[in-house]
């Protein structure tokens, strides 16, 4: 899988030189000469990361009981069990950085994957993940996820609004196994700490489905999303502190992780259709969700093997597409 073209930028890959880019950037970016340098050495430099996990069934446990899909309000809860298979898209709860608080960002996010200052504020943009059907992640079992930075693309730097988008590709690989069981391709972008916060007002999403096959409806609360911070070790306080997201971030509420969406999708597909094989997801966020609002997913089948997938909220704001493909 290849990471998308996400606008008119230029690319560099992850290990390529900084030359071109130094030029680039200065000719009328607002970055000043020394955030340019060093915006230009971490491009340049490698950036691959390993974490371990073991898929332990009680943390997996506590995360059934905080999706609504599988926390046994619409049907039996189900105890994970040992040397099954882990659950489409429930390895976003595990493989997560461990680093002391005084090392965090001041807004409480973490650095691994991320492009030094000014670019100090974080969004979760989309994803791809595919699955080996005959090699799966199995509970119970040690797992290492291996992330390396596939693609750095910067956007909006002649136009004094810089972004940079990252691209992360992610191999997961059960313990002692020579090839990985997940490979996931997963897309932020940065912006300034200093950056306007724009109008605020919903993007129209082109090619929304009018027909419905499939769907699941639920209500985030600020227990869902504490749940499933604390689950992912994501202290990110846009989804968890509301007055620093009125006040800093001027949304108008705490924000439902994206992650937390793109798995949502990939349940509804599930508890629809409790046999279904995936092969591959591919997501993109297109509005911010917001807690205390009822959100809808639906899903519709565009052949027997694709469905489109779509995340609305009660205001019909479509905060997430996607797309499965299966087997």
């Amino acid at each position: 899988m290849s990471a998308r073209a996400l606008g008119r930028t230029t690319r560099s890959k992850a290990g390529h030189g900084p030359a071109r880019f130094i030029s680039n950037i200065s000719q009328r970016s607002p970055l000043d000469v020394e955030e340019i340098k060093a915006f230009d050495r971490w491009t340049a430099s490698p950036k691959r990361f390993s974490l371990e996990a073991s898929l332990h069934p009680d943390h997996l446990s506590d995360l059934f009981i905080t999706l609504p899909t599988r926390d046994g309000t619409r049907k039996p809860f189900e105890t994970p069990r040992i040397s099954a298979d882990l659950p489409y898209g429930h390895h976003l709860a595990f493989f997560h950085a461990r680093r002391p608080e005084s090392l965090l960002r001041a807004d409480g996010t973490d650095e691994d994957a991320s492009p030094p200052a000014p670019f100090l504020r974080r969004m979760w943009a989309g994803g791809r993940i595919k699955w080996e059907e005959n090699n799966p992640l199995v509970i119970g079992r040690k797992a290492t996820a291996t992330s390396t930075i596939t693609s750095v693309e910067k956007k909006g730097f002649d136009k004094a609004n810089p972004k940079v988008f990252v691209t992360q590709t992610i191999a997961l690989s059960v313990e002692g196994a020579a090839k990985p069981s997940i490979t996931e391709e997963r897309d932020h972008v940065y912006f300034p700490i200093s950056a306007e916060k724009g109008d605020r007002t919903p993007r129209a999403v082109a090619n929304v489905p009018a027909s419905v096959d499939f769907s699941f409806q639920y209500r985030p609360t600020p227990v869902t999303l504490f749940r499933f911070s604390a689950l992912t070790f994501n202290a990110h306080h846009i989804h968890l502190d509301k007055d620093y997201t009125l006040r800093v971030e001027k949304y108008p509420e705490r924000l439902v992780h994206g992650p937390l969406t793109a798995l949502m999708l990939l349940e509804t597909v599930v508890f629809n259709h409790p046999k279904v094989r995936i092969q591959t997801f591919e997501y993109r966020a297109t509005n911010p969700l917001f807690v205390h609002r009822n959100l809808t997913i639906n899903g519709v089948w565009t052949s027997e093997s694709v469905a489109k997938l779509w995340c609305v909220d009660e205001d019909g704001v479509v905060g997430m597409t996607g797309l499965v493909n299966v087997l």
